[in-house]
């Protein structure tokens, strides 16, 4: 544990001494780009609904990450298991009766981004288990695909754009009904929605699943060795394909809460790197749900006090992509360097 605090602590050093030297070269003196930094990720209720918000779909694409990790698998297409799952949820969420109750709703809305994305992953899964198909290769190819289905899907009427009335109006869906919509959670200025709650409900499931269950053994069991797993009766496919489809589903509902939040309405580019950077977190965590809360959180405050950076203290908003980039090296550094040290 102390090990672990130095090696870690260290690359938190450097990663913020990287962005202090940004923020001078950026022409900020060091306390105004921190005092800016700060208030964008604490000074208002809004500020810090903003990172919540974006610490919520963190924690879901890596939480399911975790899950496919245990099992051996790299699933790098949260991307596009968003896209799908946003896909599925807009359909949902722009055809419900005006009367739906909002419990119906949502739910409905929500197990729709679930089986959108996990029907993505499943694709990649399918290609795994019955033809050998690398999942980093197919799960990665497959973000595009599933990025260029956003682009069709808001720009032909036949499917989800909305009635175009004039010249102006934009390639998107409908907004969703009003049902449809998560609920804020918090001061009225504040944008955090119960998105938050559902991820902090499933990092802790999926912490009990993986660690106090049979099928979490088992999963853990497939990762540390396919063919020892075969010999003792495990059904090996069936658990990578089960496990790479529950984090597809993951991503799915991540891609759903960003419909159902402000501005209610599927776009292009509504997923904004928010896969890419999940699987970042989910690398980072190495196993442990524990810190997928903890880096998703500090991630999305690193993204709500970029913003205000820039606006603040004119800093490039950029600068925290590169003090997020300096941590990543230094961290993947310091696992290299613990496990040549072991030897």
């Amino acid at each position: 544990m102390r090990r672990d605090l130095l090696v870690y602590g260290g690359a938190v050093l450097v990663a913020v001494l990287v962005g202090l030297a940004l923020a001078a070269g950026g022409g900020a003196a060091p306390d105004v780009a921190g005092r800016a930094l700060w208030d964008g990720m604490f000074g208002s209720p809004y500020a810090f609904g903003s990172a919540l918000n974006t610490t919520a779909v963190l924690a879901l694409i890596a939480t399911g990450f975790t899950i496919a990790h245990r099992a051996g698998l790299v699933n790098v297409g949260g991307e596009g298991q968003m896209a799908l799952g946003g896909i599925a949820a807009t359909a949902v969420g722009v055809s419900l009766p005006a009367g739906t109750p909002a419990v119906l709703a949502l739910t409905a809305l929500l197990i729709a981004g679930f089986a959108g994305g996990a029907l993505w992953a499943g694709v990649a899964a399918w290609l795994r288990v019955r033809r050998g198909v690398n999942e980093v290769i197919t799960t990665l190819l497959l973000n595009f695909v599933g990025l260029c289905l956003v682009l069709l899907a808001v720009h032909e009427e036949a499917l989800l754009r909305q009635p175009v009335t004039s010249a102006d109006t934009l390639p998107q869906s409908e907004p969703l009904v009003e049902a449809a919509r998560l609920p804020l959670l918090g001061p009225p200025e504040s944008p955090a929605t119960i998105a938050i709650v559902l991820a902090a409900v499933s990092v802790i499931v999926a912490a009990l699943l993986l660690r106090h269950t049979a099928t979490g053994t088992r999963l853990t069991a497939v990762g540390m060795s396919e063919p020892a797993a075969a010999r003792l009766g495990l059904p090996v496919g069936r658990l990578q394909a089960g496990s790479l489809a529950v984090a597809g589903g993951l991503a799915g509902v991540a891609g759903a809460t960003l419909i159902a939040t402000v501005p209610y309405v599927l776009a292009e580019h509504f997923t904004s790197g928010y896969g890419f950077t999940g699987l970042v977190v989910g690398l980072l965590a190495r196993g442990s749900l524990t810190a997928v809360a903890g880096i998703s959180l500090a991630f999305g405050l690193l993204a709500s006090g970029g913003i205000n950076l820039q606006l603040a203290a004119g800093v490039p908003a950029a600068s925290v992509q590169v003090v997020q980039s300096v941590l990543i090296i230094c961290v993947a550094g310091a696992v290299i360097f613990r496990k040549g040290a072991a030897r």
